[in-house]
């Protein structure tokens, strides 16, 4: 993921009323409004539980499982007893499948509660074989975007065996990652469970979206990557990987109708201005990065959006936003409850 941040101009605060009236006349009924004062409504009332959800009762690993590999390799795994998940998503399937006692270390990315006390193994985004090798791992799993390559050859060059999973983007991806981790670690049944689990999940997720919302105006949801500390802004496009989650939340994602192609594109007052964003989406430490709401509203172009001008903000945390994984549902619930103002 890159990494972004802030700018500055800022518009007078809007008063209750006037927010209440943009949503109902600009948006309809089928969005709706919280209720208060938009100026000061944060995501802490939508902030998910940040833990995973273990299968219970843990499975026991069938091996050794020879697998095919995302980078075109063939990995057999005869262990599972001291797992390396270089990805934050990776660690989460790994701990859900009720495997987390054997997981030893984390990349950055994975903060979660059943996570947070491991090792970190990666120098910002970066892979250290040296960090990794030190614990002695019996099985490393890798995303085709961790590197640098260097660093995993030289983990494969030492005999861990080190799978490859192809990354995910889209709510159909998230049964064909659970199957890939589970059966490299030999748990197909407790694959299965999950899968089962998080499919029925997802569905009762999706069922929370108004039903006016697939008859009338759409809501239209700008994807920001903040890093202020960086200043780095962005708007994500079709391969940010919002997109699907927008849509199965019944809204719009204006970087992809825009034509934005690649994952994440520098923001510019035009091309905001252009998308008109009835609601901007952030990741919770981009929004915190760049001083919340009203930091964000100062970033040239974003108060100049609907979503600017009635601080319609949507924040999902770092970690589980673009996951697509088992707790997906919890994004696409908190999405919704932050889209139509449902309690979350």
């Amino acid at each position: 993921m890159p990494t972004p941040v802030a700018a500055s101009t800022r518009p007078p605060r809007r008063t209750v009323a006037l927010a209440l009236a943009f949503c109902v006349l600009a948006l309809g009924p089928a969005i709706g409004c919280a209720g208060k004062d938009p100026g000061t409504a944060g995501p802490s009332a939508h902030a998910l539980p940040d833990r995973v959800e273990p299968l219970s009762p843990a499975p026991v690993p069938t091996l050794p499982a020879t697998v095919p590999s995302a980078d075109g390799r063939t990995v057999t795994v005869a262990s599972a007893d001291r797992i390396v998940p270089l990805t934050g998503s990776l660690n989460e399937l790994v701990q859900t499948l009720g495997l987390g006692p054997q997981v030893v270390a984390r990349d950055i990315t994975a903060t979660f509660e059943q996570a947070a006390h491991l090792p970190v193994v990666t120098r910002g985004h970066e892979v250290s074989a040296e960090s990794v090798l030190s614990l002695r791992p019996t099985l490393v799993l890798a995303e085709t975007t961790s590197g640098p390559a260097e660093a995993l050859a030289q983990i494969r060059d030492a005999g861990v065996p080190l799978l490859v999973v192809a990354p995910a983007k889209s709510l159909d991806d998230v049964p064909r990652r659970i199957d890939t981790v589970a059966g490299a670690l030999g748990v197909k049944e407790a694959g299965a469970r999950l899968k089962e689990r998080t499919d029925g999940r997802i569905a009762a997720a999706r069922a929370g979206v108004p039903a006016g919302a697939a008859t009338g105006r759409k809501p239209r949801v700008a994807f920001l990557y903040l890093r202020g500390t960086a200043s780095v802004y962005l708007m994500g496009g079709s391969e940010s990987g919002a997109a699907p989650l927008l849509e199965a939340a019944g809204a719009v994602d204006t970087g992809t109708e825009s034509g934005l192609g690649k994952d994440f594109t520098p923001i510019t007052s035009e091309a905001l201005a252009a998308a008109a964003p009835d609601a901007i989406l952030v990741m919770s430490k981009g929004l915190e990065s760049v001083g919340g709401t009203e930091g964000l509203v100062k970033i040239p172009g974003v108060a100049q959006t609907p979503a600017g001008m009635d601080r319609r903000v949507i924040s999902v945390d770092d970690g589980v936003l673009l996951s697509y994984g088992p707790r997906t549902d919890q994004v696409l619930s908190s999405l919704i409850a932050q889209l139509y103002g449902k309690a979350a």
